[in-house]
């Protein structure tokens, strides 16, 4: 079964690192968002992917046909002989298979699903956004996709609250504090499973959330699968280096096992 994720975004609300690379390629402990991202469905047994590039689309390409090498510890030869060896003794990614689309940098995610229907296929498949990192419990997601028989299904979560909430009585005196609880709303995380049958659905130059997604909740045709635990969207570099921070420390959530 395929893993689709979206690589080809500007990402211009971080322009500090996606001024040289897209942003699935910036990274967290010396590895790129898109390989953390691919290590969660990899560590599920999920490992045929189809990358929807778009913005400097070669950087992408480039890192995985590189994969080995890019993926591999780096040991400097000491002593009078001089060199450098590769080795490949960290590599886990082996079997993956890969295809990267290009489907333009100007693009919207609606009409890059679209332009890749031909290696995606006609079967059931995941899709995700490229720049948010859960442990997701993906057979989970699949078998409450199966059991409701509807084309698409989308993963949702209540997410953190950036800031600290005051509760407060009627009358206006301070009652609690709450440190950054989570919001009672639920929101998109950009984690679906989709049936081959929603490629007829989308209509070319829109995207995925304004297009695609909006009439299959019209039609009924779009199912829910609710998140409880870890998510963290990467849209700021205030998050980029919470996300570094989280893997520094030894405990990155996402590589939890759901």
């Amino acid at each position: 079964m395929k893993a689709v994720i979206f690589a080809g975004g500007l990402g211009t609300r971080m322009r500090e690192e996606t001024e040289h690379r897209p942003k699935p390629m910036v990274e967290i402990g010396g590895y790129p968002v898109l390989l953390h991202l691919m290590d969660i469905y990899s560590a599920q047994g999920f490992n045929d992917f189809v990358i929807l590039a778009g913005y400097k689309a070669g950087m992408i390409k480039d890192y995985f046909v590189n994969l080995s090498i890019n993926t591999s510890e780096v040991v400097v030869i000491g002593g009078k002989e001089k060199g450098v060896t590769s080795l490949t003794s960290n590599n886990v990614r082996r079997g993956w298979n890969v295809t990267i689309v290009d489907t333009g940098v100007e693009t919207l995610t609606g009409e890059r699903l679209l332009r890749a229907s031909e290696q995606i296929g006609s079967g059931t498949f995941f899709a995700t956004y490229g720049d948010g990192l859960a442990p997701v419990n993906l057979a989970d997601l699949l078998r409450i996709h199966k059991s409701r028989g509807l084309k698409a299904t989308m993963t949702i979560t209540q997410p953190q609250n950036r800031f600290g909430v005051v509760e407060i009585d009627q009358s206006g005196l301070v009652e609690s504090f709450l440190e950054k609880p989570k919001m009672s709303d639920w929101t998109n995380m950009g984690f679906f499973c989709f049936e081959g049958s929603v490629f007829g659905s989308i209509n070319p130059g829109e995207s995925l959330e304004e297009g695609l997604l909006k009439r299959l909740a019209t039609d009924g045709q779009l199912a829910s699968f609710k998140h409880e635990g870890f998510w963290q969207p990467m849209d700021t570099y205030r998050e980029l280096l919470l996300m570094n921070e989280l893997w520094d420390s030894g405990a990155a959530p996402w590589t939890e096992k759901p």
